[in-house]
Formats: structure tokens, C-alpha cells, sequence
């Protein structure tokens, strides 16, 4: 392949994930496109993956290797993108892998519609081998969805955020990067993002794998989590409000409903939150808790008369507007049921 053709840099961030790492970096080394450097980011593990990382670029010249503090995985991309050399960015997870033709069919369409950013679908499976229902369906065929059509369908949670599915043009992260120490940090990235390209190319095949495991750094299941997880995507939800209450190019009607779907977001993102964080902290002291609970309450008729939410949504944010502890406590004992 002509070297000429524009570089690609894959960022893969890790930390204590040595069992899986080979057959990620080997997933990436073995791509059909191979004008394309692989950043291993180490992101202070202790368990003998940053000495894995060091043998691994041994076996192929392309693989530069960083050693950090621990940070998390957003200050490890972002180191990722401080070093990248290439013109386009992709991003793996560490216990993830990909299909052979992923960026060689990505850079095709990038090239070939002249955007910034190309997706593929991805597929779920977990450590048995067995294959999870799908979180995002590819489309049938190719299809170049604008960014305001894609922004919409991100709020309606049919979208898919992942960075790790898109092949990005590097100008698009000039003066950006990914927010630290959150737990949503590729949907936060992603709608500032579509503000400022005209769309994404989506491709009809699922080649991005994810590798779903008990106690995997990037898919943490428990109580901290959760609440750190549904409390982030409250704050995404008004940044999305905001973000659509000053796009441009919108006429009264469409602007007008765009709105009805963003505040549908930001009503759906509080009740995951409240139907999910631990009952202990659905207290006066938890500031953010008392805020949400204040929110439903006040949009109580954005609620009823929303038409994008559920009968059973919209029961439940009702209900939670009342009574919020007290629902939960109900819930959790049907569910128990």
C-alpha cells in the first residue's frame, strides 16, 4: 500500500489488562490498511502490561509506547492525541478487538465523501464467547447522516457515541480533548464535535468488537459507578439542551421540536438516574440528587404532554416528581418480586 495515502494513529488506552492486550494490538497490527502508527498508552498499570506494552513494539515498528501516572482513560487518550502524527484518529479499547478491514474501509469512506468522521457498527460478546444484543444497529447500506440529523438521534439514544467505532479527521480535536474524570466523556466530545462538521458517514457491518467482561476497567458495574455514570449523563443532557438552543440554520418549527426532543433526553437521563443510584444517597444532603428531584417537579408538564416519551417514562418521572425514595423503595421490591 502506497505510503502516500493519509496516516492513520490508533490510540489505545490501558491499564492492568495484560491477559487481553495481544489480541488487541495484534487485531490493529494486522489491519489491511498499514499506513498507520499504534500509541500504547499505559496508563500506570501495575500488573505487567506496561512491560507487554515494551515487547510488543519490539515486534512491530509502528507501535510507540507512553508510560503515565494513572489518570484514567480520558487523560490517557489525551496524551494519545498530544503525540499522535497521523492525519485521521482511532481510538480501542484495550480489551476490544477489530475486524482486519476496519480502517481500511473507514478511511475509504472518509475519503471518498470528503467528511470527518466515518462509523462502523459494533457487536457485544462476553467472556463465554456468546454474542450480546446489539446496543446500536448498523444501517442496511452506507449512509451519510448530517450532523444535525445525527445530533438528534444521539438525544432519541439510537445513536452511537463511541469513539472507538469512528475514524476522526485530527482537526477536529484542535483545542479539544476528552473530559477527565468523567464517565461519559465520548458522548460529551461527540455533540461539540457535530457543532462544527457537516456529518458522519455510517457503514452496514459491525467490525468493531467489544470484549465484555466482568470487572473490565472501562465497563465498571458498581454503586460509585452507577451513580457517577447517571449523575454525568445528567450534565450531558443540559450541555445538549444548550447545544441545540444555539444551532443555526434552524427554522421556528424544527428548532421548536428539537427542543421537545432534547428536554425528552434531559427528563429520560434523570429518571435513569433516579431509578439507578443507591437508596442511601437519595438524601437532602446529596446536592445533585435534590437538584434532579427539583427538575422533574418543574417540568412536570413537559412530561405529560412530551411525544417522544414512553407511557411507562412518563409515569414514573410523574411518580418520582411525588414521591422519589419512596418509588424506589416500591421498585426495588417488585423487581425483587
Amino acid at each position: 500500500m502506497s505510503k502516500e495515502r493519509p496516516l492513520i494513529s490508533v490510540i489505545i488506552p490501558i491499564y492492568n489488562i495484560k491477559e487481553y492486550l495481544e489480541r488487541c494490538v495484534l487485531s490493529v497490527c494486522g489491519q489491511t490498511y498499514d499506513h498507520l502508527e499504534i500509541l500504547l498508552v499505559d496508563d500506570g498499570s501495575t500488573d505487567g502490561t506496561g512491560l507487554l506494552c515494551d515487547e510488543l513494539a519490539k515486534r512491530d515498528e509502528r507501535i510507540r509506547v507512553f508510560h503515565k501516572e494513572n489518570g484514567g482513560s480520558s487523560s490517557a487518550r489525551n496524551l494519545g492525541i498530544s503525540k499522535a502524527r497521523g492525519e485521521y484518529l482511532g481510538f480501542v479499547d484495550s480489551d476490544d478487538y477489530i475486524s482486519e478491514e476496519m480502517y481500511e474501509l473507514l478511511m475509504d469512506a472518509v475519503l471518498r465523501h470528503e467528511v470527518d468522521i466515518a462509523q462502523v457498527g459494533r457487536d457485544e460478546i462476553d467472556a463465554e464467547g456468546n454474542s450480546l444484543p446489539n446496543i446500536c444497529t448498523p444501517p442496511e447500506k452506507e449512509d451519510f447522516i448530517t450532523s444535525e440529523v445525527f445530533f438528534r438521534e444521539l438525544l432519541m439514544h439510537r445513536g452511537d457515541c463511541s469513539f472507538c467505532t469512528k475514524l476522526v479527521s485530527a482537526k477536529m480535536f484542535q483545542g479539544k480533548g476528552f473530559p477527565v474524570g468523567e464517565l461519559n466523556e465520548d458522548f460529551k466530545l461527540l455533540i461539540q464535535m457535530l457543532q462544527e462538521t457537516r456529518g458522519v458517514v455510517s457503514l452496514p457491518m459491525q467490525a468493531y468488537h467489544v470484549f465484555y467482561r466482568i470487572g473490565s476497567n472501562t465497563r465498571k458495574q458498581d454503586k460509585e459507578d452507577f451513580s457517577r455514570v447517571y449523575g454525568d449523563c445528567v450534565d450531558n443532557a443540559d450541555l445538549a439542551v444548550k447545544l441545540v438552543e444555539n444551532m443555526e440554520g434552524l427554522g421556528k418549527d424544527s428548532r421548536r421540536d428539537f427542543l421537545k426532543v432534547a428536554m425528552r433526553f434531559g427528563l429520560f437521563q434523570r429518571l435513569e438516574y433516579l431509578l439507578h443510584i443507591p437508596i442511601s444517597q437519595m438524601t437532602k444532603n446529596n446536592g445533585q440528587y435534590r437538584e434532579i428531584c427539583r427538575y422533574v417537579r418543574k417540568h412536570w408538564w413537559d412530561t405529560v404532554k412530551s411525544p417522544y416519551l414512553t407511557k411507562k417514562n412518563k409515569v414514573y418521572l410523574l411518580l418520582f416528581a411525588v414521591a422519589p425514595k419512596g418509588i424506589r423503595v416500591v421498585h426495588r421490591r417488585l423487581k425483587k418480586g
